[in-house]
């Protein structure tokens, strides 16, 4: 994905229409041993000489001001990311793979928005009526466009907090309640931008899908007590409303709301019939390993699959073992044993489990007696899952190759190939390369006035991009997998650590060919000093 990246240069429009790599690292400054930091092209005896620097950068600001008024063709001619691509952070090769494992919930499961309301509006009920919370709770409504998934909540302070790949807290990612907080609020409460180990410790990771409903109900409830004059505990507020979140999904309130109106809910999806059933076909095995219990996925598939599994057959044929409440991670470490679940009285067996059998249902288990059952080798099986700690930290330990499910990935890929996006990145750039000019020069306490009007212009440029970027995506806290300064997110580094691949549906998979042999970009960068030389170099060089 071309936005989670991480680049030495710019890209800046050329005389010749294209886009070209440059880099300000590259040119004013360079380090040396013996004479430390030199610039080439101000001389630092020379008060005329900075003073002359720093009109050449505000001429080239001035210029760099008139083009924005338009969009550059260039832009138009780049190059443009699949939506609906496979993106891999390690080497996978495809025709390794001999068993398929699947999650339910966000993985097969495709749901509409109404499910994250639904969710909102059950917690928010269990709060007044169970947990004798304020009856003018009841008043608050989910709002779609707030939360974002990667974001962490601080127990003890009571902010929603969205944090770097190194895990600085993002300047316009801090929220109190729905009060956004000054970089000053954010310095005051926990003295830096950088959150310590032991800050760490005390927050809580909102991870998959279901952390938008909550996300937004933390905040409410947060932003609805301040607003009251209540006095409350930050901690005690988090662990109410996951307790009604847990609520909600373990007494099956929400299972029985969905298939009571699964077209409210469910999106029908025939590519997923078709990606399970060329698994088939390929001599693949298939098992489904979720946390939700079996009526619910047997209602849930049967409608999504409906129009397209023959009349007679079950989706349950597509499956060589079938597990329900899995109770996931704990699968993963625990030596729990499976237990044999009788569809037709909803009972469980009391008989030992030494197999898995195809037209059986279990439940529990653990990972430790699947793979003694199955004798499935680790590197041969890869599990798709959309919950990062959950699904797939316990299969990447075990060794199996994994894929995130990450559904609004195609929907910020759609915002990065649009052209408001590609031009504000390309001013972006071109601000970040004169700013980096400008601190690569040196002025004398007397001549300094240009240099800190012009540096607190562009400053404030970069400013308006950023917002206009971050508001592209999510007017409150921006892309999931970049901060407004450009770097990963928090959510990215997750991704990078414990998914193989990552993409937007399973289904994706069916533009693959099964021999297909899944690498990363060869320029893609995690350190800085790896710089990558372009093969072009050698175009034409004969």
């Amino acid at each position: 994905m071309a936005a989670v990246r991480r680049s030495l240069g710019v890209f800046l429009p050329a005389a010749s229409g294209h886009l070209v790599k440059s880099s300000f690292l590259a040119n004013p400054c360079h380090l040396t041993p013996s004479r430390g930091f030199m610039r080439d092209k101000c001389n630092i005896d020379t008060d005329s000489n900075c003073n002359d620097e720093i009109s050449k950068i505000r001429n080239e600001f001035e210029e760099a001001k008139r083009n924005f008024l338009n969009i550059p063709a260039a832009l138009k001619e780049m190059p443009t990311m699949n939506p609906e691509g496979i993106y891999v952070n390690k080497n996978l090769k495809l025709d390794d793979l001999h068993v398929y494992g699947f999650d339910y919930d966000f993985t097969l499961s495709h749901y509409s928005e109404n499910l994250q309301v639904l969710i909102y509006d059950l917690a928010k009920k269990h709060l007044v009526y169970e947990l004798k919370y304020p009856e003018s709770c009841l008043q608050i409504e989910y709002d779609t466009k707030f939360p974002v998934r990667g974001l962490y909540y601080d127990r003890q302070k009571g902010c929603l907090l969205k944090l770097d790949f190194f895990g600085s807290i993002e300047t316009d990612g801090c929220f109190h309640g729905r009060k956004k907080l000054s970089v000053e609020k954010i310095k005051e409460l926990y003295g830096t931008r950088h959150i310590g180990r032991g800050i760490r410790r005390g927050l809580v990771a909102l991870m998959d899908f279901f952390c938008f409903s909550e996300a937004c109900l933390i905040a409410d409830i947060v932003q609805h007590f301040v607003d009251a004059k209540l006095d409350f505990d930050t901690s005690y507020v988090y662990d109410d409303i996951n307790h009604a979140i847990q609520h909600v999904h373990r007494s099956g309130l929400v299972h029985r709301q969905i298939l009571a109106e699964p077209h409210k809910f469910l999106v029908k999806n025939e590519r997923m019939f078709h990606f399970l059933q060329l698994l088939k076909e390929k001599g693949k095995k298939l098992f489904l390993l979720t946390n939700s219990p079996f009526y619910f996925v047997d209602g849930g598939m049967n409608y999504m699959l409906e129009s397209y599994v023959e009349k007679g057959s079950s989706w349950r044929e597509l499956f060589d073992v079938v597990i329900a409440q899995a109770n996931k991670p704990t699968f993963y470490n625990s030596e729990h044993p499976f237990r044999c679940y009788d569809i037709e009285k909803d009972t469980l067996a009391f008989t030992a489990v030494d197999k898995l059998l195809r037209n059986q249902v279990y439940y529990h288990g653990s990972l430790k007696a699947f793979l003694h059952i199955t004798k499935w080798k680790g590197p041969e099986v890869i599990y798709f899952g959309d919950h990062l700690f959950s699904d797939l930290k316990g299969p990447a330990k075990a060794g199996w190759r994994t894929v995130a499910i990450i559904h609004e990935l195609e929907g910020e890929i759609k915002i990065q190939n649009s052209e408001p996006y590609r031009f504000q990145e390309a001013k972006l750039n071109i601000i970040l390369e004169l700013l980096g000019k400008i601190y690569a020069t040196v002025v004398s306490t007397e001549k300094g006035q240009s240099y800190k009007s012009l540096l607190n212009e562009l400053n404030l440029e970069r400013q308006k991009c950023r917002t206009a970027i971050r508001d592209l995506f999510n007017s409150s806290f921006g892309a999931t997998f970049l901060t407004d300064t450009g770097k990963e997110s928090s959510f990215a580094y997750h991704i990078h650590q414990h998914a193989d691949v990552y993409t937007s549906k399973p289904e994706n998979f069916l533009a693959c060919p099964p021999k297909s042999w899944l690498h990363p970009p060869y320029d893609i960068k995690i350190m800085p000093h790896d710089v990558k030389i372009p093969g072009s170099l050698f175009k034409g060089s004969c």
